[in-house]
């Protein structure tokens, strides 16, 4: 490439970073003189991932290494964004690093500034000066590297730096992005597991922060009823498949790959999703388990499960439920902007008989609801005690409004503690509450086991009329208005 040096970007004692222009095509370019060897460069060269820089060539000598990659025309993240992108940015953020560490790649330098907001509306990870390639039974690294505040302990040489040094970085990086909101006790919990100063304790890979973060918290512990049976999930037996799969268990005990789930497919315009039973997935003890993804197109073009980036995604358990042709899945509440809606649906093994299956593609659901008024919210939210001789004392979460329903709307009632934590949720049919004759959705008493504490419950509805109407809104933060009195079990 013959080119002129149009502009000094970035000058210190380790890099020289300059814009240039291809003389040929006039194309931009950034050129980067580095002192010293940097073979990830080399490594990187071969990498095409939406969310990197495009390198065009790689030449080292024995005291400096050049490279000339692409001009990213953006902004840098450190001024303030808006709370959407700031999730965008994050999950972007994720999907690079898991690339990344699959191709055995430490950025070791993570943070804001690194981080460009491209034109496209997508991130670039930028600046692997720092970078280095993981090496097996090494000790600590050679060259130590990294911006003080992002750096954990390990890369001022206590240790050889791993995944989890990128996720120190990420954890520190994420609090900073979100600002406020990162400040809610979920998130708080996420972040600060990402920056244990222990690695040990951090979590093991970035796909792993990726499903704390994004999966609700209503759906990681979640009780389904859309079929009318209700299951109460403990909030910390949420099964994902990264601990068996990270610990080698597929290869080590020969599992076998779960079925596909059979025919997804919308209900109509419900915004309710069906797809066909695998018995077999889950832990075994009459329970299903299922990964799913939500994808928004623009046009009817059906979405490649492990290429095209997804709304959304989370996991769902349920009692195995024989006598029902397909499982069920409002999804609602995640439809957002109009457009062409496809979900993918995984079954989810145990990591020690069944390892978990494809992904299966549902058919199109063309959303037009984005301007539709929503559903009422619920009033009259009240806690009801039931006396059941088999099953002894039983409570209710309870509202005095639910004639305003259809019987296809769900309801998903959280309850939290006084503290403010989310201790569990349930989803049950209006006509499942109906069939009851409760009244409510049942809280079962093992919830509430904390001798001297008070609780109490929202509710929101999950519509079935997605183009007609939206789901009852759920404000983050919650307003009082929106919670039940306290109940002292």
């Amino acid at each position: 490439m013959e080119y002129q040096e149009m502009e000094l970007l970035k000058q210190s004692d380790k890099s020289t970073v300059y814009l240039v222009r291809e003389k040929e095509s006039g194309q931009m370019w950034v050129r980067k003189v580095l002192q010293g060897n940097h073979p990830v460069y080399l490594e990187l060269l071969e990498c095409r991932h939406p969310y990197l820089p495009r390198l065009y060539s790689v030449n080292m000598t024995d005291e400096t290494t050049e490279v000339i990659e692409e001009y990213i025309e953006g902004e840098s993240l450190q001024s303030g964004i808006s709370p959407k992108e700031v999730f965008l940015i994050i999950r972007e953020l994720c999907a690079v690093l898991e690339f990344l560490h699959g191709k055995g790649i430490i950025h070791r330098d993570i943070k804001p500034s690194n981080l460009l907001m491209a034109n496209d509306g997508h991130i670039r990870l930028i600046d692997f000066d720092a970078a280095r390639l993981y090496k097996e039974n090494l000790e600590q690294d050679t060259r130590l590297l990294g911006t003080r505040g992002y750096a954990p302990p390990e890369q001022y040489g206590f240790a050889q730096t791993d995944e989890r040094t990128d996720i120190y970085a990420l954890g520190v990086t994420i609090r900073q992005l979100m600002g406020k909101t990162g400040q809610k006790p979920h998130y708080q919990r996420i972040i600060a597991k990402c920056t244990n100063l222990n690695p040990d304790k951090r979590y093991r890979s970035v796909s792993q922060v990726k499903r704390a973060f994004f999966s609700k918290k209503r759906n990681l512990c979640i009780a389904v009823a859309v079929f009318g049976i209700a299951l109460a999930v403990l909030p910390g037996i949420a099964y994902w498949r990264n601990v068996a799969e990270e610990e080698g268990i597929v290869e080590s005990m020969g599992e076998k790959v779960l079925p596909v789930p059979a025919e997804p497919h919308w209900d109509g315009e419900t915004g309710i999703a069906l797809w066909g039973h695998v018995l077999e997935s889950g832990s075994g003890e009459d329970e299903e388990k299922y990964h799913w993804r939500l994808y928004r197109k623009d046009t009817a073009e059906e979405p490649e499960p492990d290429k095209d980036l997804y709304c959304c995604e989370s996991n769902m358990s349920s009692n195995t439920q024989k006598d029902n042709l397909f499982y069920e899945m409002n999804l609602a509440e995640y439809f957002e902007e109009n457009g062409y809606y496809y979900f993918t649906v995984s079954a989810v093994g145990d990591g020690v008989h069944y390892t978990d299956s494809d992904y299966a593609v549902s058919d199109i659901f063309e959303y037009t609801g984005e301007s539709a008024p929503a559903l009422s919210v619920p009033t009259g939210l009240a806690w009801k005690m039931e006396m059941d001789e088999q099953n002894g004392l039983s409570y209710y979460a309870t509202w005095s409004n639910l004639d305003d329903y259809e019987d296809n709307d769900s309801f998903n009632i959280c309850v939290y503690n006084q503290d403010g934590n989310y201790v569990m949720n349930n989803i049950w049919t209006k006509e499942y509450i109906v069939e009851q004759g409760f009244g409510g959705i049942l809280v079962r008493p093992e919830f509430l086991t904390k001798a001297g504490g008070a609780y109490r419950f929202t509710v929101q509805v999950l519509t079935s009329r997605v183009n007609q109407y939206k789901s009852s809104p759920m404000p983050d933060p919650i307003p009082e208005e929106y919670f039940s009195p306290w109940f002292y079990p």
